[in-house]
């Protein structure tokens, strides 16, 4: 229970940590969320400066990898090291979920926080690499063809489960898989206005200049 309690708490805090919102007020001495979409994520960050976009995404992902990485240790660190050989793998979804969940969720910034993509590529990393890499390859062809940063995120994080289940033995653990899923939902629900305007055909483009 304390090690449940542990891994839930670190990933969830690592999660809030908000960089976006913290490197434009250091930087540019402005509140990202008065501008643009309002999120305080890589490409919003990125309307007011793309080398701070950058630190953003890079930032995001690190801090979902640290938060698998540290569940992984406690998992196989002593005196856990006769366990069920697939329980790293429970840990690793848990902590994914609640470093995501904590993004999009951040206690400092009352809950509001960005879409959890960046920091969901930097969790499954760790856990799934050959399919994290498939979903990378579907938002770079997503992008290229539509211009939609939204939609690439949307259409590789769905995809992510589907390779998870294809390409891992222990995708199919039934509780392994519906944490990943439940990970992927939640990223795809908090584009809920992406997919408005995606529908209303308002939906920004990349390298489209925002307010």
């Amino acid at each position: 229970m304390i090690t449940f309690i542990s891994i839930v708490a670190l990933s969830y805090l690592l999660g809030s940590i908000p960089f976006g919102y913290l490197l434009v007020r250091i930087f540019r001495r402005e509140d990202v969320r008065r501008s643009g979409s309002g999120n305080i994520g890589a490409t919003n960050v990125s309307r007011k400066s793309p080398a701070l976009g950058m630190a953003t995404l890079i930032l995001d992902a690190l801090k979902g990898t640290t938060a698998v990485a540290f569940s992984y240790y406690l998992c196989v660190a002593a005196p856990f090291k006769q366990i069920h050989p697939g329980l790293p793998f429970l840990w690793m979804a848990m902590a994914a979920l609640f470093a995501v969940a904590g993004h999009m969720f951040p206690v400092w910034l009352n809950f509001r926080g960005g879409k959890g993509v960046a920091t969901g590529l930097g969790s499954f990393a760790l856990l799934a690499p050959k399919a994290v890499l498939i979903c990378v390859v579907i938002f770079v062809a997503a992008l290229a063809i539509s211009r939609y940063v939204s939609l690439g995120s949307i259409l590789s994080v769905a995809a992510f489960p589907v390779a998870v289940l294809e390409l891992y033995p222990w995708g199919k653990d039934r509780g392994v898989l519906p944490l990943i899923a439940a990970t992927c939902v939640l990223i795809i629900v908090r584009h809920h206005e992406n997919i408005r305007r995606l529908l209303a055909g308002s939906e920004s483009r990349f390298g489209a200049k925002s307010a």
